[in-house]
Parts: C-alpha cells; structure tokens; sequence
C-alpha cells in the first residue's frame, strides 16, 4: 500500500487532522487524553503533537509534512563557492566544572591574545579570538552545556573542534560525558585537553584508559585517532602544542567561507545595557558585517550602530569565523537566532513585520505543542529527577539542608538529586554546572554577585535565596510537586436525551431533547451515545430555554443546544449527551 502524504500548516484542529487522517475524532482526543492532554475537536496542535500521535497510534503509512506558510527568510546551508577563502576554525572549549575549563581559557587568552590586548572574560561575552602562529583561531564559552547545544540546533555544525577539557587527577566525570555527547552529535572534531598535569595526583594515562574503555575516544598514541595533550592551565605547559593541534584539524578539515555574499550567522549573546541598549554578540559565518549594515534577526531588526571585537576594540569590519558585539537593534533577539543583512530599513521592517505576525499567530493558535506531549508523556513514563545545588554560609547549616532535602518524601514518583553543594556565596561554577532549566540553585543565608546574577539570567538558572530553613524545604517541595504529572479529572453535569435535530451545519449541530439527570449548561464537552456505544464528543456551546438564552437547565425541563461537532459526525433521534467538565488538576505531595 502506497504511503500517504499529508501536509498541514504549523497547527492543526484536532477535528480536522481526525478528518485527514479518516479516523473517528475520538481516537484522536482518547490518545491525547491517555498523555495527560486534555482536548477538544476544536483545539489546535502543533506539528511535532500530530506527528508524535500519528507514531503513538501505530499508523505507519501516513507521513505528515509542513506546510511553509510563512514568507520569512530561513536560512539554508550555505553551498561554498569557487571563490571561498580559509577562515579560522570555531573551537569550543567544554568540561566538567572544576576540571580547568576557565583556567585554559584564561591561560590561553593572557598569552595569546589578538594585538597582545587581553582583556578578561566578562560575564557579557561568550565568543573570543586568539592568535597563534600568525592564524586566528575563534574561542567558544559554552556554559553548561546549552550554548553549544544551540549552536548545534540553530547553527547547522557551526562548531569545528570541541576541546574537551579533563581534570588529570580526577578523571572523567558526568559532565565530560555530556560533553563527548554533544561534540560527537554535532560532527565536530574532538580534542581532549587532560588538564591539572601539574599536580601530585594527576594520572594521565588512567583518564586516557577511561576515555576509550567507555567512551570510544582512543588516543593517537595507542593507536586511535582522538588527539589528546596533557596541558597546565596553572603554569602554561603544553598550551603551545594544544593550539598547534588545533590548527592541524582546521587544516586537514580545509575550513572555508565565502566573503562576496550577504553577511549572515548566530546570535549568540544579548543583553540590555544603560546608554548602549540592545548589546548583542554575534558569530559571523559567511559575508563580511560592517557598521551600517541593516540587521535582521529572529522578529527585530536594528542598524550596525557599534561593532567591537571580543575586547571591545572597534572593528572595521567582521569576517567569516569572528565573534563581534554590535549595537543598534530596536529589541533584544534571541539566543540562536540566526541573522540577515538586508538592503535597507524598509526591507529590515517588513521582513520582521511578517515575522512577527506568524510568530504571534502560531503562538495565539497552538494550544498544544509538541513539547507539551512529549513532556506529559515522560512524566507518565518516567521518574521524574528534581536536580538542585546547595550553596550555605557554614558546614553546619550546609548539612542540615542537605539533610532535610534528602528526607521529603517524594512518593517514589519524583527523585531529588543534590548535583553539587558546598560553603560560600554562590558562584561562576555554581551557574555553570546548573546551567539546566530544570536545575535549581538553593543558596541559604548567602549572597549572590551582580556579574553572577547576570550569568544565572543568561544561562536561565533558577536562584533561589533563602534565611529560613523551612521555606527552602517548602520551596524545594513545590518544585518537586511541579514535576508530578497532573491528575485528570472528569466531574459529570448532567444527561439528555436529543428528541429532534433542528439544523445541521458544516461542523455545527442544533439539537432539542430533555434534560433527564443534573442540568445542562453552555462550555462543557458531551459524549454522544446511542445505546452502549460511544459516537463522539462535542462541545455544548449554546444553550436555550423556549427560545431564549439560557445560563442551565434542570432536569425534566425541555431545551435546544448548539453543538461544535467534527464534521464526520452524525447525532441522530433517541441519542443520548453525558455532560462533563474535564480538567488537569495539580498533585501535591503527601
């Protein structure tokens, strides 16, 4: 049997979607609902809800593709031509906290700095470059993980080589693994930097051992083609020879670019900022960006006020492979978009005018996403893991915390993991090891820097400060309960019995009938049934009484409803409508 193609836009009713599909609509909502969705024939679902649906209900000859309703510029991968030129190569430097990650960075930066100007890393800038041999090479901060993750969605392989940093004298740990995950999902080269040679403990050949026992990365020396350089971050060893080996990758991988197109690439840094406004990092990636030049990124746009280098030095203009903080934007764009010159203001306008409209339309239209399921689904499959760091003014208190947190009873569905604790206020480290949405950092009696409170924001990591013990474990309690999947609740209104059909439209029915248990009123769903089986459910959007509006009608009364129906279904004479509301309701913990 031939596969069968259909094609919606980015939503889609669940009535109509059941009508493509020809299947009962009650299929469709029973599927839903059974993934703790609640819906209704008239509810709109993204494409990835149908898609997954499809999947879940086994319906493996139908193949959904979207329909491209929208006239913005996507941006496609660039095919290179005759002309392209070599551009430096984009490394990203990641590792589990603590393991020298920063200390690299620095090392590299203090020595090797374009024009000898270092200038630190700032909370601000998550992109910088560096000279060695004469050749640039860009340097990525990927905090937590998340930003080399957009880079890997947003940015089509943007990243070249992933240094992947160890610690010598504590091996590899879960954030190592992450990492090799991430690098090796993006096809990027992979360099491991063992760090900390310089201490009494460092044992290089033992992380070497581990790294291709588990996880597949043998070194160049035993045979393997994963390069790896034992480095001092701490005294400078080897840094010279980490470098070089970078710029062996690039050249064997023949990085390249073209310079005579439009300039185009990533969004990867924004923040608002007194007397500059919208201060944004971007990662040039084919053309050459120049001040003046018209913007256009996710749904803003903005004219190349400022361009400034990594340090903050002006730039004439920005090449293929560089990091550069513009300003000039009208509103701040996000993290990953991608971004377009275009000619000119007008131009600049009505591209983000259209944009924006689709943005607010789907945003206005979808009431379920895929997300939405997917995460339903996992949290009816799954237990679910509260992760959270503990940050206290003394060991004592520490303790006591820790303690606490490891006793609330989760009811064997929500388990609460400690990732991280320790004394002091809460740090660089602290952020970047949460650097997780679903990871939450619990300070109790401590303080939290501005620069770090500006890192927290960045990296969307929940700080949560507190000077009472109980609150916290109140707290942390709450956020347990938030990952509990939601308990779904049906509460029966009433019956009727339908005694004729007045009118039937393309996907509205008139009915009258007799109330004959509870009431009926306007806004609830409605199973048809006609005896024991079940015909649909629809929705009771109108409700009258001799002719005139009505709020409920009791039993034993006469009354006309008006029914949203899909438009498959049939209510016939002697059916029978069970009225019910149908809610998710929050679970708390005992």
């Amino acid at each position: 049997m031939a596969e069968k193609v259909i094609t919606i836009a980015d939503s889609i009713t669940v009535g109509e979607l059941a009508e493509k599909l020809n299947l009962p609509v009650t299929n469709l909502i029973g599927e839903l609902f059974k993934n703790g969705i609640v819906s209704t024939i008239n509810q709109h679902i993204d494409f990835e809800t149908a898609t997954i649906i499809i999947e879940e209900l086994g319906i493996l000859d139908v193949t959904l593709e979207k329909k491209d309703l929208s006239s913005q510029s996507v941006r496609k991968v660039h095919e290179l031509s005759e002309s392209a030129v070599p551009r430096p190569p984009i490394v990203a430097v990641m590792g589990h906290v603590d393991h020298g990650k920063t200390s690299l960075l620095d090392a590299i930066l203090k020595t090797k700095v374009a024009d000898s100007e270092a200038g630190g890393i700032t909370q601000y800038i998550s992109a910088y470059q560096t000279t060695h041999s004469g050749r640039l090479i860009t340097l990525l901060d990927t905090p937590g993980h998340e930003a080399f993750a957009a880079l890997r969605q947003h940015g089509a392989e943007l990243t070249d080589v992933v240094i992947i940093v160890v610690a010598a004298d504590d091996g590899v740990k879960p954030q190592t693994v992450e990492a090799i995950r991430f690098a090796k999902m993006a096809n990027a080269k992979i360099v491991v930097a063992i760090n900390k040679i310089d201490k009494d403990a460092a044992d290089s050949a033992r992380v070497k051992a581990q790294l291709a026992s588990e996880h597949g990365l043998n070194p160049e020396e035993w045979g393997g083609d994963t390069v790896m350089v034992e480095v001092s971050a701490k005294t400078g060893e080897n840094i010279d020879k980490l470098l070089d080996m970078v710029l062996l990758i690039a050249d064997l991988e023949d990085l390249r670019a073209d310079i005579d197109t439009p300039a185009e690439g990533l969004v990867i840094e924004s923040h608002m900022e007194v007397g500059r406004g919208p201060v944004v990092g971007l990662l040039v990636m084919q053309g050459i960006l120049k001040p003046s030049h018209f913007l256009v990124a996710g749904i803003t746009y903005g004219k190349v006020r400022t361009l400034l280098d990594f340090s903050g030095k002006t730039l004439k203009e920005a090449r293929p492979s560089t990091p550069a903080t513009v300003t000039g934007f009208k509103e701040l764009p996000q993290f990953g978009d991608n971004f377009i010159i275009v000619k000119n203001e007008k131009e600049a306008r009505q591209q983000t005018a259209t944009r924006r409209i689709e943005f607010e339309k789907n945003a206005a239209s979808t009431n379920i996403t895929g997300a939405d399921l997917l995460k339903m689904m996992s949290q009816q499959h799954e237990t679910q893991d509260l992760k959270v760091i503990v940050k206290a003014d003394v060991q004592g208190s520490l303790t006591s915390v820790v303690n606490s947190l490891k006793i609330i009873d989760t009811q064997g569905e929500i388990s609460l993991r400690i990732i991280g604790s320790g004394v002091g206020n809460i740090s660089e480290n602290d952020i970047r090891l949460a650097a997780d949405e679903q990871t939450i950092v619990y300070g109790f009696n401590v303080e939290i820097s501005p620069a770090v409170k500006r890192l927290a924001a960045r990296d969307h990591v929940q700080v949560r400060l507190f000077d009472v013990i109980y609150k916290l474990l109140d707290d942390a309690r709450e956020a347990m309960e938030e990952l509990l999947a939601p308990e779904v609740v049906e509460t029966e209104i009433g019956t009727l019995k339908i005694k004729g059909i007045f009118r039937t439209l393309k996907d509205e029915v008139i009915v009258g009938g007799e109330v004959t248990s509870g009431k009926v009123i306007a806004g609830v769903i409605a199973r048809v049934k006609r005896g024991k089986e079940l015909i649909s459910e629809v929705e009771v959007v109108g409700v009258k009484r001799q002719q005139q509006e009505a709020k409920e009608v009791f039993e034993g009364e006469m009354c006309g409803l008006n029914l949203k129906t899909s438009k498959k279904v049939q209510i016939e004479e002697g059916d029978k409508l069970e009225l019910f509301t149908r809610e998710l309701v929050k679970r708390k913990l005992k």
